[in-house]
């Protein structure tokens, strides 16, 4: 007979997989397939559901299982939600009275409200046990009645991921969920150490998926509706499938493979994006890594983003913490993906890089903020482009080096004045050489309400698109950028019905003078473009105009 089972998504974010909405994590389909494949009716919730509704813990209470994921190890700015902090981890395993309530993912490394504090490694109450190691294996352990722990086992763990893939029909996101595909666990680098702060090498040298496992995963998500897929969960997609040192040298024949594999098996995705790449691989690999980025571009969609952990612009900090590339090696790497991913498909750059910044390591001194100043001016002046800048403070865990070798708190004046710099100076200039006025994004989904609301696209650190009038939250539009701000753009929904939207929308349209706008509206409604010509004169913007 069938028992209730109950999945809470607390969310994760960890330096190799984002489970944070409208990601969801692979941990959350693997454990559904488990549950499923012992017979069980899976239910999922996430937190953002419990806590707009506290009473649905009435439901999960009568569940036979309860299986949790949460954890941060590297924390962010959401807007898709908010991951569970570890208080109400604490009172959701309080309130379960079991019988088997069980807590799972990067949790297990510890807890810390944010970056500049150290992660506490504690035991949390009320869970009846702690999933340590792989979630999925460790819950298989444990429902056959052995101790609950479970190393990564992909002959296993590949068929659970594909049972479960039906659970993202329960995501609230959907049919706006973004699939996170593991491709492998652990660091190249972790024979030598790997990077004084990140957990990634806590998982041990790299363990692949096949590219077969990988595409039948990517067939049966297909099946139940999923059309979005990111290339995540590793720590350098370029490494895929190769051996050898701690900068393995790029296979792009197989990255072709990997890449057609899940293009054929699903046929009408709409995003296939990518996240980690290791500007060492490249910098140490280059025409090995040009070929391999000319293959991702061939096979996804634009708008692409690989994301760079640089950490630090400063030779001594990179040399303290073991870091993977230095100042030199991520400079030489960013003109690599500028020059591969630099041109433009519907109007956006097919593939461009992100840059990681962690502050406080050991070694920082007030002359690092200088030198990653400087850096990122060098990057401006030679005309690159960045798609994002991600800066954080570091937040350590223990068993990583940096637990008890950092810098925590000394330079928090310095670390406000280089963010703000970086914002004011480098990003604004950035999001308007990316994305100019004039530039069509296709199917932003509105994700927030108000007099300006807010989406995004689908895809790998998409910009924030804040549009002037009040539409319902999963609303999906085709809009044009009109203006800019230091992380997020204006844009208006195309066409631009210029016979009805409101004077305050139409004030949006760049370059249209006070005493144009008051000649526009007084002559409403026009029939045609050139009526309106007749009438106005030539705007900005008037072949995405609508007369209708």
């Amino acid at each position: 007979m069938s028992a209730d089972a109950f999945i809470l998504d607390g969310y994760v974010d960890e330096p190799a997989c984002l489970g944070v909405p409208p990601y969801i994590s692979p941990y959350i389909r693997a454990v559904a397939g488990v549950l499923l494949h012992h017979g069980n009716v899976v239910h999922y919730l996430t937190i953002d559901q419990l806590r707009r509704d506290p009473g649905l813990l009435t439901t999960v209470n009568k569940a036979r299982i309860v299986v949790m994921i949460a954890g941060v190890t590297v924390p962010g700015k959401y807007l898709g939600g908010t991951p569970a902090n570890i208080t109400e981890i604490q009172q959701i395993g309080l309130s379960l009275p079991g019988p088997a309530t069980l807590l799972a993912g990067p949790i297990g490394f510890g807890y810390s409200p944010g970056g500049g504090v150290k992660a506490v490694k504690q035991e949390v109450s009320g869970f009846s046990h702690l999933l340590p190691g792989s979630p999925a294996e460790s819950l298989e352990s444990f429902l056959d009645g052995g101790v609950p722990t479970g190393e990564p086992d992909y002959t296993r763990s590949d068929e659970w991921s594909i049972e479960g893939s039906s659970v993202i029909r329960l995501h609230p996101s959907y049919p706006h969920v973004m699939c996170e595909l593991e491709t492998g666990r652990g660091c190249p680098r972790s024979t030598v150490g790997g990077c004084s702060f990140c957990t990634e090498p806590l998982y041990g040298p790299p363990r692949y998926r096949t590219i077969d496992a990988i595409s039948r995963e990517v067939s049966a998500l297909s099946a139940q509706g999923a059309r979005h897929f990111r290339v995540g969960r590793q720590p350098d997609l370029l490494a895929y499938g190769s051996a050898g040192g701690e900068f393995p040298v790029p296979r792009p024949e197989l990255i072709g493979e990997l890449f057609a594999g899940i293009r054929e098996a699903a046929g009408d995705l709409l995003t296939l994006h990518i996240d980690n790449v290791n500007p060492g691989t490249i910098a140490h690999h280059e025409e090995a890594s040009r070929e391999a980025l000319r293959t991702i571009i061939r096979y996804h969609t634009p708008g692409d983003v690989a994301a760079f952990g640089m950490e630090t612009a400063d030779p001594v900090v990179v040399h303290e913490n073991n870091l993977k590339a230095g100042p030199d090696d991520v400079l030489r790497a960013v003109r690599v993906v500028n020059e591969v991913g630099g041109i433009r498909r519907e109007g956006i750059p097919e593939l461009l890089p992100g840059l990681n910044f962690v502050i406080g390591l050991t070694g920082e001194t007030s002359d690092t903020f200088t030198r990653n100043m400087a850096f990122l001016r060098e990057v401006v002046r030679e005309g690159l482009l960045l798609r994002r800048i991600n800066i954080r403070q570091l937040m350590p865990f223990e068993g990583t080096p940096a637990y008890e070798r950092n810098t925590l708190g000394l330079h928090d004046t310095e670390f406000r004045k280089f963010k703000e710099s970086v914002r004011k100076e480098i990003d604004l200039p950035m999001l308007r050489r990316i994305f100019p006025t004039g530039t069509r994004l296709l199917r932003v989904i509105i994700e927030e309400t108000g007099a300006l609301s807010f989406g995004r696209q689908m895809g790998s650190y998409p910009i924030l698109v804040g549009v002037p009038l009040r539409l319902d939250p999963g609303t999906v539009l085709d809009v044009v950028v009109v203006d800019h701000g230091m992380r997020s753009l204006t844009a208006l929904p195309v066409p631009i019905r210029i016979n009805h939207l409101p004077q305050s929308v139409l004030k949006w349209i760049p370059g249209i003078s006070r005493n144009e706008m008051v000649r526009l509206l007084a002559k409403r409604p026009f029939s045609s473009l050139e009526e309106l010509r007749s009438r106005v004169g030539e705007t900005p913007l008037e072949k995405l105009y609508t007369f209708s």
